[in-house]
């Protein structure tokens, strides 16, 4: 049996890794013990001879209904059957001594025939474990992982080694199922209490949300990405995630299959606007601290994408024995774009310290030595050309976005050294600020068709220029801007929706084979120029068709078949579920400016410099 669609999936985790539950009952993605662990159960990448968890009426078929109980990640799925109704509660608790994944079964009306059956396979597959009966318990061990799994449920381990059980529930009836993992070397850790451990992990969540300070529209869509957002982050490190998944398909049956258990700086840049504007200042501190960790060195040496503990090398290789996702292959692990030099993430990152620091976390002295240090490279690499915020795998070309970013890290720098008067080279950062937007003025603006595009000299576009005047570098009354938006909205459309760039442009600008669908984040991005144009009505419009995208428990991946109707891409994306928040924020009107404009001056080799049309920082605050 294939996996099923995309948004076909569940969220599960403990803010250390996360589990992907289908709508038949099965779990069929779960890597342990981290996010980017090999993992345990992959048929989502294959068929269940890659390892699941299945759990449902011996009949089989599809949830009748599912949910998010209140305001957590306690999943309840129910199904409606000739001989009754159950429903089953899945969660995994936030972590303690061990991972724990805990399923109970409970007997809604009548009585109905369930059937169980686990096939953990270790090594994405590969590895089919020893099984053994342990004080009633079941061990399954196999090189350095072990699992025990402990149920009063009848259960058989058949000569495939896997685990199985036939019982009925009645009404009023529990089942539980607990599923605990650990180092094959550790100790055997304490097993947990199932319906005490679905009641904690309730009690968990919906006391985190109690710091959500949100008070705009659209308040159950946003407070169900805050809560998706937190499971994708790493709790031991503060490091945040881009994706709970590998080698989904950004086309079907497609090559564009990426590995996305990392954290990217750019995404979590993006995801700290969204937590810092909702309240959550503690998860924004604790990724501050991670970055500081993880750049520290050599600023030349900084990468797009680091590992969950700030691990720098991420090779990438492909698992050929592994089908794909509904046959795309190949499946991925790794990422070789960890390797690129994209020009952007210098000035994500010195923006998001910028942020950091206006949201009232204080700099440290390790923060201000990252910033100095960082502003140092730049200054000599920001006219290299780059592979862009999309990673192409094409050349390497000017991308206009990369310059802007590059634009807005010294403009932070400038702003933030004449606030707190700092002994820093304030004039020469202001003069090369200054030169580099005049360049992207005139390189990268196309004045017959009034937009920039994606790269000097370029006729295509990129998805990425609506995000231009949210950086400050021109407001968005600038003509400039509404004829970039214009150009977006008219030839990167897809039913509506967005595309990122259309790869064919140019010389094929990506050097991929292939298409993709539309993006879903760049969609949000077209809605907040939309509204910061003055087109507020059709903003609305498209954030609600935005919304009808999301799954049946409010989910987001990274791209949208709009032919097909099915979601593609890395699922939950975190690019995609911040669109959504900060979307809704600026629907919300929480857009605000933090500094005042400046006037360009002329840079050191005497380039003259136009002046800027009321250039202002807009970062939006809480």
């Amino acid at each position: 049996m294939s996996a099923a669609p995309i948004e076909d999936y569940a969220l599960l985790g403990d803010l250390q890794t996360a589990a992907l539950v289908s709508r038949e009952g099965s779990i069929d993605w779960l890597c342990l013990p981290r996010f980017d662990s090999p993992a345990c159960f992959a048929a989502l990448l294959h068929d269940e001879s890659a390892g699941r968890w299945l759990l449902a009426p011996a009949a089989g078929g599809r949830t009748t209904s599912r949910r998010y109980v209140g305001e957590s990640l306690v999943l309840e799925s129910e199904w409606s059957t000739p001989e009754g109704t159950v429903r089953v509660l899945d969660c995994m608790p936030p972590r303690g001594e061990a991972a724990d994944i805990v399923r109970v079964v409970e007997g809604r009306s009548g009585r109905v025939p369930m059937r169980m059956d686990l096939a953990l396979r270790f090594d994405y597959g590969a590895l089919t474990p020893w099984i053994r009966r342990e004080d009633g318990d079941l061990r399954a061990i196999a090189g350095p992982d072990a699992a025990w799994l402990r149920t009063d449920a009848p259960t058989t381990v058949t000569d495939d080694g896997r685990i199985t059980a036939e019982f009925t529930v009645t009404a009023g009836q529990r089942v539980p199922f607990v599923l605990t993992h650990q180092a094959s070397h550790l100790p055997r850790p304490e097993p947990v209490d199932g319906p005490w451990a679905v009641a904690d992990t309730r009690r968990f969540w919906e006391s985190w949300m109690e710091g959500c300070r949100y008070d705009g529209g659209w308040q159950e869509p946003v407070r169900r990405s805050l809560i998706t957002l937190k499971a994708l982050t790493y709790r031991p490190t503060g490091g945040i995630l881009a994706a709970a998944t590998t080698s989904l398909p950004e086309e079907p049956g497609g090559t564009r299959n990426w590995d996305y258990r990392f954290c990217w700086l750019r995404d979590s840049t993006f995801t700290l606007q969204a937590l810092l504007g909702t309240g959550f200042v503690e998860e924004a501190r604790a990724w501050r601290e991670w970055l500081l960790r993880a750049v520290a060195g050599d600023p030349a040496d900084l990468r797009i994408m680091y590992g969950l503990d700030g691990t720098r090398r991420i090779p990438e290789t492909t698992l050929d024995r592994l089908s794909g996702h509904q046959g795309s292959r190949p499946v991925r692990i790794g990422n070789a774009a960890a390797d690129q030099f994209q020009l952007d993430v210098w000035g994500e990152v010195l923006d998001s310290l910028h942020l950091a620091e206006e949201s009232g976390i204080d700099p440290d002295a390790d923060a201000r030595r990252i910033q100095r240090a960082l502003l140092d490279h730049l200054e000599g690499a920001w006219d290299r050309p780059d592979n862009s915020l999309w990673e192409v795998r094409g050349p390497r070309r000017h991308f206009t976005h990369s310059k802007v970013m590059a634009w807005a890290g010294l403009d932070r720098a400038v702003h933030s050294a004449r606030r707190h008067g700092d002994d820093a080279p304030v004039e020469r950062w202001a003069a090369l600020r200054d030169r580099i937007h005049a360049e992207v003025c005139a390189e990268g603006y196309d004045a017959e068709r009034n937009t920039f595009t994606q790269f000097y000299g370029s006729r295509g576009l990129d998805a990425a220029l609506l995000l231009l005047p949210r950086t400050g570098f021109l407001p968005w009354d600038d003509p400039r801007v509404r004829g970039t938006v214009d150009a977006v909205r008219r030839e990167l459309h897809s039913d509506g929706f967005v595309l990122r760039y259309r790869p064919e442009a140019d010389g094929e600008v990506d050097g991929l084979p292939g298409g993709e669908g539309a993006f879903v984040a760049c969609s949000f991005w077209l809605a907040d120029a939309l509204h910061g144009t003055g087109r507020t009505a059709e903003a609305r419009d498209l954030f609600e068709r935005l919304l009808g995208l999301r799954n049946d428990v409010g989910l987001l991946s990274e791209e949208y078949d709009v032919v097909r109707g099915h979601h593609l891409g890395n699922t939950p994306q975190a690019f995609s579920m911040v669109g959504l928040v900060n979307t809704a924020r600026a629907l919300s009107g929480e857009r605000i400016t933090t500094h005042t404009p400046h006037t360009p001056r002329p840079a050191r080799d005497g380039t003259p410099v136009p002046a800027p049309t009321g250039q202002r920082r807009q970062t939006p605050v809480r």
